[in-house]
Parts: structure tokens; C-alpha cells; sequence
């Protein structure tokens, strides 16, 4: 195998910084920060927001941690304000559907249909007509 080319493969104390849950496990995070842990020892230290101590799956509590405004941005964004919660009425089923204004415009290229059939049948009726 050669040497250097992999990460440093070693322990690293994890913070969950939403319930202040501490846990060491092996990683090859890179990071500046330390931190002593319970045994006397000096381990890189990393901070995470969700972790099994605060992740709805294990703790059966829906609780909404805003990582650095995204629920505003996409409230903003959306156009859902901080309280609103009221969602937009419905549209009327003559609004959802395009059939009424098909039915416009074939209505419509009918009439012309119809008037261009019946010029063309007069204008045929005056040329053929015997003179009297």
C-alpha cells in the first residue's frame, strides 16, 4: 500500500450542537479546534447539528433547527411569511381546464369556416349564373 496518500484515519470527538451531546468516534474530518476529553486525552474536536441525541428519527420529537436562516430564505423566497400558514384557495374548475377556451376557438374557426364556404358558394353562384 503507499504511504501518504490516504487521510489521517484517527478519533475525533463530535459535538451535537443542538443538544450539547458529545460522542467520540474515528474520523478523518480535518479540523483546527481540540478539545479534552472524559479519559485525560486531547482529541480534535468537530461540531455537527444533528446527531442521534437530536435527529427526529430516534427521538420521536419534531423540533426545527434553523441552520443558518434557511427556513427564512425559503419562506422568503416562496413568498411564505414567519406565521402565515393560510394556504391559496383552489382554482375553479373552469380555470384548471382548457377545454373552455378550446371550445372558443374552434367555435370561432367554425363561423369562419362557414363564412368562407358561404362566399365562395354566392361568388360561384354569381360567375355561373346564366345572363338573362
Amino acid at each position: 500500500m503507499r504511504s501518504e496518500i490516504h487521510p489521517d484515519y484517527r478519533e475525533v470527538v463530535f459535538q451535537d450542537t443542538s443538544s450539547d451531546f458529545r460522542f467520540i468516534t474515528r474520523s478523518t474530518i480535518e479540523t483546527d479546534e481540540t478539545v479534552e476529553w472524559e479519559d485525560g486525552k486531547t482529541y480534535p474536536f468537530a461540531k455537527v447539528e444533528i446527531s442521534s441525541q437530536s435527529h427526529p428519527f430516534y427521538t420521536g420529537k419534531q423540533i426545527l433547527v434553523d441552520s443558518g436562516g434557511r427556513v427564512e430564505r425559503f419562506r422568503k423566497r416562496y413568498g411564505k411569511s414567519a406565521g402565515s400558514t393560510a394556504t391559496p384557495p383552489a382554482p375553479s374548475p373552469a380555470e384548471r381546464s382548457p377545454k373552455p377556451v378550446v371550445a372558443e376557438v374552434a367555435a370561432e374557426v367554425a363561423d369562419e369556416v362557414v363564412a368562407d364556404a358561404v362566399a365562395e358558394v354566392t361568388d360561384k353562384g354569381d360567375a355561373t349564373a346564366p345572363d338573362a
